[in-house]
């Protein structure tokens, strides 16, 4: 298996959830071994993908370097490791990736449009080689060695819409597209008032989130009928992908979050025998890109 990147620059203009301002993306292709980079265009920074550069992991996985951020980065990290993207020049002129319609199948839609190039040199991985885990106040989030790759989610919300909810899904671009990726991201009524009131969430809406009151759903309709889980599977890939590759094994959480996903990266590279960087490993399954939505 080849490394990736695109084929041709793309751009897209959506508005930021948090500052509620037009922002512009634009993807850019980059050369073999280059990994995926930011580059505030305001700012003339670049920042790379890595666990090293995660600043905050509040509300949003949220990079940054010398004093310059780019919030909520994990949908959009989401797609790219459906596809597979190894090199990519991520340029945007404000603090925000676009929140879309709060899933990542816009993203979707627009490496479709740019299409997928394949590169000379071999695909890395990260192979899990021993289990590791985060515990913390009734959360976990941990990973297991396998030969494939697999994501399993449980949470349980004492809302009459959302209660338990488990799901598991095996890695592949084309089960992502159909399973994960229309999932939308989801808020609380009085949290998003309380949020706006500090100058928060200005661009969220019915347009891109699925929000709650006490009792019900206010959007008309639900994409999938669990996809409150399925989102919270969406954002672990992106937040997984800032171990700098596409991993190799078992993800599982219970009540996880940003916060915990950011603390396993760390404590997978805590020690070296928790992993190993491998090429073109025969075991996995190839990306499987859909030609059609």
């Amino acid at each position: 298996m080849k490394q990736r990147t695109i084929k041709k620059a793309v751009e897209v203009v959506g508005i930021g959830l948090h500052k509620g301002v037009p922002v512009k993306l634009r993807l850019e292709p980059l050369d073999e071994d280059m990994g995926i980079v930011f580059y505030r265009s305001d700012k003339a920074v670049s920042i790379p993908v890595a666990k090293e550069y995660v600043v905050d992991t509040q509300m949003a996985t949220v990079i940054g370097k010398n004093g310059v951020v780019i919030s909520t980065i994990e949908h959009l990290m989401s797609a790219l490791t459906a596809f597979g993207i190894d090199n990519l020049r991520i340029v945007l002129d404000n603090d925000e990736i676009p929140v879309m319609d709060g899933s990542s199948i816009s993203f979707c839609l627009l490496l479709k449009e740019a299409g997928i190039a394949e590169q000379n040199k071999n695909k890395k991985f990260l192979k899990i080689k021993k289990e590791v885990s985060i515990e913390m106040d009734g959360k976990l989030a941990k990973v297991s060695p396998s030969n494939t790759t697999s994501f399993k989610f449980e949470i349980n919300f004492p809302h009459p819409a959302i209660g338990k909810q488990v799901y598991k899904f095996d890695f592949s671009t084309k089960n992502y597209i159909e399973e994960i990726a229309k999932a939308r991201t989801f808020g609380f009524l009085k949290e998003i008032q309380y949020l706006r009131s500090k100058g928060l969430a200005l661009g969220g809406s019915l347009e891109n989130a699925i929000v709650l009151d006490d009792k019900k759903i206010l959007n008309e309709n639900l994409r999938y009928n669990d996809e409150f889980v399925r989102h919270k599977i969406l954002d672990a890939i992106g937040d997984m992908r800032l171990l700098g590759y596409n991993f190799i094994g078992d993800y599982e959480a219970v009540a996880s979050g940003h916060h915990l996903n950011h603390l396993l990266t760390k404590a997978i590279f805590a020690n070296s025998e928790n992993y190993e960087i491998i090429e073109m490993p025969e075991t996995i399954k190839e990306f499987s890109i859909a030609t059609s939505y």
